[in-house]
Protein backbone atom coordinates (compact mmCIF):
# COMPACT_ATOMS: atom_id res chain seq x y z
CA UNK A 1 0.00 0.00 0.00
CA UNK A 2 2.50 2.56 0.55
CA UNK A 3 4.55 1.68 -2.40
CA UNK A 4 1.64 2.43 -4.24
CA UNK A 5 0.75 5.73 -2.50
CA UNK A 6 4.29 7.10 -3.19
CA UNK A 7 3.89 5.96 -6.93
CA UNK A 8 0.60 8.22 -6.94
CA UNK A 9 2.66 11.13 -5.42
CA UNK A 10 5.25 10.41 -7.86
CA UNK A 11 2.66 10.32 -10.33
CA UNK A 12 1.06 13.70 -9.44
CA UNK A 13 4.64 15.71 -9.11
CA UNK A 14 5.24 14.83 -12.56
CA UNK A 15 2.13 16.32 -14.09
CA UNK A 16 2.38 18.99 -11.77
CA UNK A 17 5.96 19.99 -13.46
CA UNK A 18 4.70 19.39 -16.50
CA UNK A 19 1.95 22.00 -16.30
CA UNK A 20 4.03 24.55 -14.32
CA UNK A 21 4.70 27.01 -17.81
CA UNK A 22 1.22 27.07 -17.36
CA UNK A 23 -1.27 25.60 -19.92
CA UNK A 24 -2.82 22.47 -19.60
CA UNK A 25 -2.25 18.53 -20.65
CA UNK A 26 -4.23 16.33 -22.58
CA UNK A 27 -5.00 13.10 -20.61
CA UNK A 28 -3.98 10.67 -23.23
CA UNK A 29 -0.63 12.50 -23.24
CA UNK A 30 -0.54 12.25 -19.98
CA UNK A 31 -1.45 9.01 -19.60
CA UNK A 32 1.67 8.23 -22.25
CA UNK A 33 4.03 10.15 -20.56
CA UNK A 34 3.27 8.63 -16.74
CA UNK A 35 3.26 4.86 -18.64
CA UNK A 36 0.08 4.33 -16.77
CA UNK A 37 -3.92 3.81 -17.89
CA UNK A 38 -6.43 7.25 -18.54
CA UNK A 39 -7.98 5.53 -15.94
CA UNK A 40 -4.80 5.57 -13.21
CA UNK A 41 -4.43 9.03 -14.45
CA UNK A 42 -8.08 10.19 -13.28
CA UNK A 43 -7.98 8.50 -10.21
CA UNK A 44 -4.87 9.64 -9.05
CA UNK A 45 -6.21 13.28 -9.90
CA UNK A 46 -9.78 12.79 -7.95
CA UNK A 47 -7.70 11.19 -4.72
CA UNK A 48 -5.16 13.79 -4.76
CA UNK A 49 -4.68 17.30 -2.59
CA UNK A 50 -7.05 19.45 -5.42
CA UNK A 51 -3.85 21.13 -6.85
CA UNK A 52 -4.99 19.49 -10.20
CA UNK A 53 -8.39 19.04 -11.93
CA UNK A 54 -9.41 16.89 -15.01
CA UNK A 55 -11.94 18.10 -17.47
CA UNK A 56 -13.33 18.17 -20.75
CA UNK A 57 -10.24 15.81 -21.65
CA UNK A 58 -7.53 17.93 -19.80
CA UNK A 59 -5.72 18.34 -17.26
CA UNK A 60 -5.55 21.90 -15.39
CA UNK A 61 -4.44 23.32 -12.25
CA UNK A 62 -7.38 22.94 -9.65
CA UNK A 63 -7.47 26.75 -9.30
CA UNK A 64 -6.25 29.91 -9.85
CA UNK A 65 -3.05 31.72 -9.14
CA UNK A 66 -2.98 33.43 -5.59
CA UNK A 67 -5.29 36.54 -5.41
CA UNK A 68 -7.27 35.30 -8.16
CA UNK A 69 -11.88 34.77 -7.43
CA UNK A 70 -11.20 31.45 -6.50
CA UNK A 71 -13.92 30.02 -8.75
CA UNK A 72 -13.30 26.33 -8.55
CA UNK A 73 -14.22 25.42 -12.20
CA UNK A 74 -15.08 21.83 -11.25
CA UNK A 75 -17.54 22.03 -8.28
CA UNK A 76 -19.59 23.09 -11.10
CA UNK A 77 -19.41 20.20 -12.91
CA UNK A 78 -21.47 18.50 -11.76
CA UNK A 79 -24.48 20.59 -10.15
CA UNK A 80 -27.76 21.35 -11.62
CA UNK A 81 -27.00 19.33 -14.81
CA UNK A 82 -30.33 18.20 -15.73
CA UNK A 83 -31.44 21.91 -15.31
CA UNK A 84 -28.41 23.34 -17.50
CA UNK A 85 -29.36 20.60 -20.21
CA UNK A 86 -32.77 21.48 -20.65
CA UNK A 87 -32.01 24.57 -20.80
CA UNK A 88 -28.86 24.24 -23.87
CA UNK A 89 -31.98 22.06 -25.64
CA UNK A 90 -33.99 24.92 -26.27
CA UNK A 91 -31.07 27.35 -26.79
CA UNK A 92 -29.72 25.00 -29.31
CA UNK A 93 -33.08 25.47 -30.91
CA UNK A 94 -32.52 29.35 -31.77
CA UNK A 95 -29.37 28.42 -33.94
CA UNK A 96 -30.31 28.82 -37.67
CA UNK A 97 -28.14 27.30 -40.47
CA UNK A 98 -25.32 29.52 -41.89
CA UNK A 99 -25.38 31.35 -38.74
CA UNK A 100 -21.67 32.57 -36.99
CA UNK A 101 -22.47 31.81 -32.82
CA UNK A 102 -20.52 32.77 -30.13
CA UNK A 103 -20.68 30.19 -27.32
CA UNK A 104 -19.48 31.23 -24.18
CA UNK A 105 -17.19 29.44 -21.31
CA UNK A 106 -18.25 27.93 -17.76
CA UNK A 107 -20.10 24.56 -17.51
CA UNK A 108 -23.51 25.54 -18.77
CA UNK A 109 -21.49 25.78 -22.21
CA UNK A 110 -20.64 22.11 -23.24
CA UNK A 111 -24.02 21.30 -22.65
CA UNK A 112 -25.23 23.44 -25.73
CA UNK A 113 -22.05 23.06 -27.69
CA UNK A 114 -22.80 18.87 -27.21
CA UNK A 115 -26.64 20.21 -28.64
CA UNK A 116 -25.64 21.22 -31.57
CA UNK A 117 -26.52 19.05 -34.78
CA UNK A 118 -23.73 17.45 -36.42
CA UNK A 119 -24.91 18.18 -39.90
CA UNK A 120 -25.64 22.05 -39.54
CA UNK A 121 -23.04 24.14 -40.90
CA UNK A 122 -22.18 27.41 -39.34
CA UNK A 123 -18.95 29.41 -37.66
CA UNK A 124 -18.51 29.09 -33.52
CA UNK A 125 -16.51 31.53 -32.25
CA UNK A 126 -15.17 30.47 -28.15
CA UNK A 127 -12.35 30.30 -25.45
CA UNK A 128 -12.72 28.10 -23.38
CA UNK A 129 -11.20 24.48 -23.61
CA UNK A 130 -13.94 22.67 -22.75
CA UNK A 131 -16.42 24.19 -24.96
CA UNK A 132 -13.92 23.79 -28.19
CA UNK A 133 -13.18 19.97 -27.89
CA UNK A 134 -16.86 19.69 -28.70
CA UNK A 135 -17.00 21.45 -30.92
CA UNK A 136 -14.07 20.65 -32.90
CA UNK A 137 -15.12 16.77 -33.38
CA UNK A 138 -18.55 18.23 -35.51
CA UNK A 139 -17.20 18.44 -38.64
CA UNK A 140 -19.51 20.79 -40.70
CA UNK A 141 -18.57 23.62 -38.02
CA UNK A 142 -15.77 26.23 -38.62
CA UNK A 143 -14.24 26.75 -34.95
CA UNK A 144 -12.59 30.24 -34.02
CA UNK A 145 -10.78 29.48 -31.35
CA UNK A 146 -9.72 32.68 -29.21
CA UNK A 147 -6.38 32.73 -27.22
CA UNK A 148 -4.16 34.15 -24.83
CA UNK A 149 -3.81 33.50 -21.21
CA UNK A 150 -4.80 30.68 -20.02
CA UNK A 151 -7.18 30.93 -16.99
CA UNK A 152 -7.63 27.35 -14.96
CA UNK A 153 -10.02 28.48 -12.35
CA UNK A 154 -12.77 28.98 -16.00
CA UNK A 155 -10.79 26.64 -18.82
CA UNK A 156 -10.47 29.79 -20.88
CA UNK A 157 -8.20 31.79 -22.71
CA UNK A 158 -8.08 35.78 -22.44
CA UNK A 159 -5.99 38.86 -24.85
CA UNK A 160 -6.48 42.17 -26.29
CA UNK A 161 -6.17 40.01 -29.44
CA UNK A 162 -8.71 37.87 -28.56
CA UNK A 163 -11.39 41.28 -28.35
CA UNK A 164 -9.19 42.71 -31.64
CA UNK A 165 -10.21 39.19 -33.51
CA UNK A 166 -13.99 39.41 -31.76
CA UNK A 167 -14.21 43.40 -33.04
CA UNK A 168 -13.45 41.91 -36.77
CA UNK A 169 -16.73 39.22 -36.98
CA UNK A 170 -19.91 39.41 -37.64
CA UNK A 171 -22.11 37.74 -34.88
CA UNK A 172 -25.83 36.52 -35.39
CA UNK A 173 -26.32 35.37 -31.82
CA UNK A 174 -23.90 35.39 -29.21
CA UNK A 175 -24.96 32.81 -26.24
CA UNK A 176 -23.36 34.44 -22.79
CA UNK A 177 -23.58 32.41 -19.92
CA UNK A 178 -23.60 33.84 -16.23
CA UNK A 179 -23.63 33.50 -12.79
CA UNK A 180 -26.46 35.36 -11.14
CA UNK A 181 -29.40 37.39 -12.77
CA UNK A 182 -30.48 40.36 -10.31
CA UNK A 183 -33.47 42.42 -10.65
CA UNK A 184 -31.36 45.56 -9.85
CA UNK A 185 -27.55 44.54 -10.02
CA UNK A 186 -28.43 43.00 -13.78
CA UNK A 187 -26.10 40.26 -15.03
CA UNK A 188 -22.80 38.84 -13.43
CA UNK A 189 -20.35 35.95 -13.41
CA UNK A 190 -17.44 35.34 -10.86
CA UNK A 191 -14.64 35.90 -12.75
CA UNK A 192 -13.74 39.65 -14.15
CA UNK A 193 -11.26 38.54 -16.88
CA UNK A 194 -14.13 37.17 -18.66
CA UNK A 195 -16.02 40.22 -19.02
CA UNK A 196 -14.30 42.18 -21.58
CA UNK A 197 -14.22 39.09 -24.12
CA UNK A 198 -18.18 38.66 -23.20
CA UNK A 199 -18.95 42.37 -23.61
CA UNK A 200 -17.19 42.51 -26.97
CA UNK A 201 -19.38 39.44 -28.14
CA UNK A 202 -22.52 41.27 -27.30
CA UNK A 203 -20.98 44.23 -28.47
CA UNK A 204 -21.06 42.69 -32.30
CA UNK A 205 -23.94 40.42 -32.31
CA UNK A 206 -27.05 40.97 -33.42
CA UNK A 207 -28.80 38.75 -30.95
CA UNK A 208 -27.50 38.78 -27.34
CA UNK A 209 -29.23 35.69 -25.24
CA UNK A 210 -27.77 34.94 -22.05
CA UNK A 211 -28.04 30.91 -21.05
CA UNK A 212 -28.06 29.65 -17.42
CA UNK A 213 -29.96 27.91 -15.15
CA UNK A 214 -33.14 28.47 -12.77
CA UNK A 215 -31.09 28.46 -10.02
CA UNK A 216 -28.85 31.59 -10.43
CA UNK A 217 -32.00 33.85 -10.86
CA UNK A 218 -32.01 36.88 -7.69
CA UNK A 219 -28.09 35.75 -7.06
CA UNK A 220 -25.52 38.11 -7.74
CA UNK A 221 -21.73 37.44 -8.50
CA UNK A 222 -18.75 39.93 -8.44
CA UNK A 223 -17.96 40.71 -12.07
CA UNK A 224 -20.92 42.66 -13.97
CA UNK A 225 -21.76 41.82 -17.38
CA UNK A 226 -24.71 44.18 -18.21
CA UNK A 227 -28.38 44.81 -17.31
CA UNK A 228 -30.83 42.35 -17.81
CA UNK A 229 -32.15 44.70 -20.52
CA UNK A 230 -28.62 44.60 -22.40
CA UNK A 231 -30.21 41.15 -24.03
CA UNK A 232 -33.19 40.54 -25.68
CA UNK A 233 -33.39 36.64 -24.81
CA UNK A 234 -33.19 34.86 -21.54
CA UNK A 235 -33.17 30.80 -21.68
CA UNK A 236 -33.27 28.68 -18.63
CA UNK A 237 -34.84 25.46 -17.51
CA UNK A 238 -38.53 25.22 -16.45
CA UNK A 239 -38.11 25.69 -12.60
CA UNK A 240 -37.20 29.34 -12.97
CA UNK A 241 -39.47 31.10 -9.88
CA UNK A 242 -42.86 32.50 -11.02
CA UNK A 243 -42.02 35.76 -10.29
CA UNK A 244 -38.96 36.23 -13.15
CA UNK A 245 -42.00 34.95 -15.24
CA UNK A 246 -43.79 38.55 -15.06
CA UNK A 247 -41.12 40.93 -14.20
CA UNK A 248 -38.45 40.79 -16.57
CA UNK A 249 -37.64 44.21 -18.49
CA UNK A 250 -40.03 45.20 -21.40
CA UNK A 251 -38.58 43.70 -24.69
CA UNK A 252 -36.64 41.39 -22.92
CA UNK A 253 -38.30 37.14 -23.76
CA UNK A 254 -38.09 34.77 -21.36
CA UNK A 255 -37.85 31.35 -22.98
CA UNK A 256 -38.12 28.16 -21.31
CA UNK A 257 -39.60 24.66 -21.67
CA UNK A 258 -43.46 24.13 -21.65
CA UNK A 259 -44.13 22.24 -18.36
Amino acid sequence: MRTMSYRRVERLAMLATALEAGGSLRLKEAAKMLGVSEMTVRRDIATGDGSLTYLGGYIVAGQETPGGMGYLFATELASHTEKKRDACTLAASLIEPGDTVFLDCGTTMPHLASRIPTDLRLTVVCYAINVAEILCKKPNLKVVLLGGIYHPSSATFSSEEALGTLANIGINKAFISAGGLHADRGVSCSNFHEVPIKRAAMQNAVRRIVVLDSTKFGRVKPAFIGQIDDFDTVVSDAAVPAPWRETLPPGVRLLMPAP
